[in-house]
């Protein structure tokens, strides 16, 4: 069963009260696109602001990681083993084996090496001398097969065991099949711990085998050095490395993957990896399963086995071999039943005991199971439908960067460099269903008793619902017009500003709608603990109004207020702005 929290619908709430954002005048403009703001006179506090100007930094983040192609690990880890070689003394192959040894880091190798070069020696394997002194003898046992063979058909590893060369090919090219284990291969003789290095493999073992275990060592840098990832798109071959201490986890591989470098699940901004790992395991859960059992089916009162009802009278029959006949809504045995208690559509004796309380707690079960599969059911088909939109919008991208922008370059008689607004228009719409889908995981965990977070969070939710589906229709629809056209249009640069203008307005509401998500939605606890307060406080005898409307600030039940008289449209962006604003609060276009 889940949590009480699981249990509530997420409708049922209180509304936010209208002066819980209150402003300086009743229709002052709903002004949450902090980047075309004007300079305004306020010295709010900016902890109040939700979406702040902030710096160019904020806006426009730097990339916190880098791509790695294959040639890019080889060469990376040619150079950490060069620095370690150069700065210990030691050869190359002796470097490998002690940075495999320490998990490719160079600073680990260097701090183990200075503070006791003996012990790291004897730890991973490196000798300084032979355990076996060998004399000017021509001849050699093999340690394995212990057979005598002439000097030039063995071989040794650095602690002097020798072995024939056919053995020696058997031990290492076995090991190498049996996996990435071979790259800590030690001398056959088992009371030694000589490590058999990378010059030796590649003298004796076939070119197939070599190549099998240069792979496993090129791999052993990506997967055992903790700066580093494989992309886990299926068949993508990039690694990826992330710069240390940066906040934002997600990464964009070359192959179009986008990803959590914390958890490795899909990017999921603004929720953190535990809600995600929370909500991906409820989803694959048998809990909803469960609920809905509980919520649409009584159990049989002689098998026990659960029963849905899919016919309209109450006289029910249970499957065989059982075949009990008994009434649906008290679960009596129905030969008791008749026109005395109700017919076959009604149970006097249901009612009565109702009243009585005797199915008080059956009934509440019942009705909390059905709540949180309701409750449940609303978000996630909202989770899955964005996330179906976005893979329709991955279609039509790539339907648009492989065929049509070729067309409309011909078309238009435009250079398909001048047609990079609508690939920009698409990944931005790619990206946004990405987040508005992951909202509703944000949504469903959001503390039920928060009535002021949760209203505020649907205000936002819903307006960057809105602004992504005028985004979408004018990259979809309106661009059909043209892509049909058989000629010119002389109307194909407005639609170059438009679409160019949603995008950019589109980006920066997501992108300031994932900074106050991730944020916790904070400033609402501060602005009003809960609407119940807010609206104690609007109907209160003398209850003064809150001011102080910051640049970011979101009045959230005032665009239920506003009429389409009381409003006009952006001819640019199509926002409706209020008849008192000049400039559209959008794209500051100029009131027409």
């Amino acid at each position: 069963m889940d949590s009480d929290d699981d249990m509530h619908d997420a409708n049922d709430v209180d509304s936010l009260d209208d002066d819980f954002y209150s402003g300086e005048t009743e229709d002052a403009p709903i002004d949450y696109y902090s980047d075309y703001n004007d300079d305004d006179d306020d010295n709010d506090d900016n902890d109040d602001d939700y979406f702040d100007d902030g710096d160019d930094s904020d806006k426009l983040p730097e990339q916190n990681f880098t791509i790695l192609k294959e040639s890019d690990i080889q060469q990376r880890q040619e150079d950490d083993i060069n620095r370690v070689a150069a700065v210990l003394s030691i050869s190359r192959v002796s470097a490998g084996i002690l940075l495999h040894n320490y998990n490719w880091s160079v600073t680990k190798v260097h701090d183990a090496w200075f503070a006791d070069e003996d012990l790291v020696r004897k730890t991973v394997g490196l000798l300084e001398k032979p355990v076996v002194q060998h004399s000017n003898t021509r001849e050699l046992t093999c340690g394995i097969c212990f057979e005598t063979y002439p000097r030039a058909r063995i071989e040794t590893a650095s602690c002097g065991h020798p072995y024939c060369i056919s053995c020696w090919e058997g031990y290492i090219s076995t090991s190498i099949n049996d996996g990435p284990g071979c790259l800590m291969l030690r001398c056959p003789d088992p009371t030694c711990g000589a490590a058999v290095g990378q010059d030796m493999i590649n003298l004796l073992v076939s070119d197939e085998d070599r190549e099998k275990y240069a792979r496993y060592l090129r791999r052993s840098y990506i997967e055992d050095n903790k700066k580093t990832k494989w992309c886990p798109a299926p068949g993508c071959e990039y690694a990826v490395t992330r710069d240390a201490g940066s906040g934002n986890y997600d990464v964009s591989c070359l192959c179009s993957y986008s990803f959590c470098w914390n958890c490795i699940e899909d990017a999921h901004r603004p929720v953190d990896c535990g809600t995600v790992a929370k909500w991906i395991l409820k989803n694959s859960a048998e809990s909803e399963n469960m609920n809905w059992i509980l919520a649409n089916s009584k159990p049989c009162p002689k098998c026990k086995r659960p029963i849905e009802k899919n016919q309209g009278c109450m006289h029910m029959t249970c499957t065989p071999p059982c075949r009990y006949e008994f009434c649906w809504l008290c679960l009596g045995v129905w030969s008791d039943h008749g026109e005395r208690t109700g017919g076959f559509y009604a149970c006097n004796r249901y009612e009565t005991a109702k009243q009585e309380g005797v199915y008080d707690e059956t009934e509440r079960r019942r009705e909390m199971a059905k709540n949180s599969l309701e409750r449940y059911t609303h978000y996630y088909e909202r989770w899955a439908s964005n996330q179906s939109s976005r893979q329709k919008a991955l279609s039509d991208l790539h339907q648009m960067q492989t065929v049509h922008i070729e067309k409309l370059s011909d078309t238009q008689c435009q250079p398909e460099s001048q047609l990079k607004f609508i690939t920009e228009a698409w990944l931005q719409i790619v990206e946004c269903r990405r987040v508005l889908k992951w909202t509703y995981a944000y949504g469903y965990y959001l503390p039920e008793h928060e009535h002021a977070k949760k209203q505020f969070f649907e205000y936002l939710q819903g307006e960057a619902e809105s602004g992504l589906e005028r985004l979408h229709q004018c990259a979809e629809k309106e661009l059909q017009v043209f892509l049909n056209a058989e000629g010119p249009s002389i109307e194909f640069n407005d639609f170059r500003t438009k679409l160019a203008g949603l995008t950019s307005v589109t980006r920066n509401y997501f992108e300031n709608l994932v900074r106050a998500l991730e944020k916790g939605l904070s400033d609402v606890g501060n602005n009003g603990a809960n609407s119940s307060e807010a609206t104690s406080s609007k109907n209160g005898a003398g209850g003064s109004k809150r001011g102080g409307r910051g640049k970011g600030t979101i009045r959230a039940t005032m665009s239920s207020k506003m009429t389409d008289d009381d409003l006009w449209s952006c001819e640019q962006c199509t926002y409706a702005n209020v008849n008192s604003a000049t400039t559209c609060q959008m794209c500051n276009q100029q009131r027409p």
